[in-house]
């Protein structure tokens, strides 16, 4: 049985109302975004981002979808819920392209805008709509905080894509290590990108293609102490600490799946590092409800670290919310106060780096539900789950 990654027109039109719902309270007329990632939440349109704008207005009673020419039977082919498709010949043109959404929607009125919009953007409609007033708003930023269930089950599905490439990864060095001669990060890299995509297109229909549609981090040794490696030529050693940072997108929609694992059977040292940033995780997403502030999850989560005395090799937060973007708010970090609730999706990834020795990080995906949360990924990630033996 195959998955549908596209969301039905109600789910767009139930965006369209709920950002309308917000129009009184901002004392707004409409709402124009420009972010690839807010046209395809707003109308279901993903395309690939390039100097040829797209743009959605969003007024009281019309929404209106600004693509290049050489997008707009692509638009239409996708189905893009809006009420009408205008497109611009080419860009930059002759004219400004906002001259062609000029003719569509009315001149007039206070328009918020994102604040993703940029200010050279913001410049380029002041000339071509000059009576309008624009507003910086967050409400579609706001909106997407809160998953609806038909994205939660993409969410579900990218979290089964991550557990399919952490397998993959673990299959292939568990061969290698019978065969003798043991994969470089470049080489393993590749393999559960490769693994990725082939479940993908076998267990889904209608693929959303967006950047990064499968693919992560993969390092072993001391390069695992750089949270953010890329893969490199090394190749990997028995002893090694390595770490599998995974994921994906179904439906545009993301989900990450990270395990630290241990080339053989772990020292001592490897023992201590990881266990207190299982426990640390651990305690991090047990702290995940409604009504938790993040500041104070995350505070509870990296403390287990600092208390084991790994407070020195901490790099980051505890974790970030997941949706249209790998990483988004809300911010699981001791700056950011907002209140988590039900719908958020978020990452619980603390992680303790060594310099000269190996990181740990072991990270899942959380949804925050009415009564706490639940992981989306769920490859195991108990000490004996993560070794492979030599």
């Amino acid at each position: 049985m195959t998955f549908s990654q596209r969301l039905s027109p109600e789910f767009y039109r139930g965006v369209h109302e709920r950002l309308r719902t917000r129009f009184d309270d901002e004392n707004v007329d409409a709402i124009v975004v420009d972010d690839w990632r807010d046209v395809a939440y707003v109308t279901g349109f993903f395309h690939h981002p390039n100097e040829r704008p797209a743009a959605v207005w969003v007024g009281r009673d019309r929404v209106v979808l600004l693509v290049p020419e050489l997008e707009r039977e692509h638009a239409l082919a996708q189905g893009a819920v809006v009420d009408d498709v205008v497109a611009f010949d080419e860009y930059p043109g002759v004219q400004s392209p906002f001259e062609t959404l000029a003719r569509a929607v009315p001149e007039r009125g206070v328009w918020a805008h994102t604040p993703s919009l940029t200010t050279g953007r913001l410049a380029e409609f002041g000339s071509v709509f000059p009576t309008v007033t624009w507003r910086l708003s967050a409400m579609v930023d706001e909106l997407r905080l809160i998953k609806q269930p038909a994205e939660i089950e993409l969410h579900r599905q990218a979290a089964q894509l991550g557990d399919v490439m952490l397998r993959a990864g673990r299959e292939l060095i568990t061969a290698a290590v019978g065969s003798g001669e043991l994969p470089s990060e470049a080489e393993l890299a590749d393999h559960v990108v490769r693994a990725g995509s082939r479940w993908m297109y076998e267990s889904h229909v209608d693929v959303v293609v967006v950047p990064m549609l499968t693919g992560g981090l993969v390092y072993a040794g001391a390069n695992s102490a750089f949270p953010h490696g890329l893969p490199s030529s090394y190749r990997l050693q028995p002893g090694d600490t390595f770490i599998l940072s995974l994921g994906g997108a179904v439906g545009g929609r993301y989900a990450e799946s990270e395990r630290t694992f241990f080339l053989g059977e772990p020292t001592h040292e490897q023992i201590s590092y990881f266990t207190a940033d299982r426990h640390a995780q651990e305690v991090g997403t047990q702290a995940l409800r409604p009504g938790a502030v993040c500041r104070d999850v995350n505070r509870a989560c990296l403390d287990v670290i600092r208390e084991a005395g790994f407070g020195a090799h901490l790099r980051h937060r505890q974790g970030h919310g997941i949706g249209l973007n790998f990483h988004e708010p809300p911010w699981l970090e001791d700056g950011d106060d907002t209140v988590l609730d039900t719908g958020m999706v978020v990452s619980s990834e603390p992680g303790i780096y060594v310099p000269g020795h190996a990181g740990y990080r072991i990270s899942d995906t959380v949804l925050v539900t009415e009564d706490g949360h639940e992981r989306l990924t769920t490859y195991p990630r108990g000490i004996d789950d993560v070794i492979i033996d030599l």
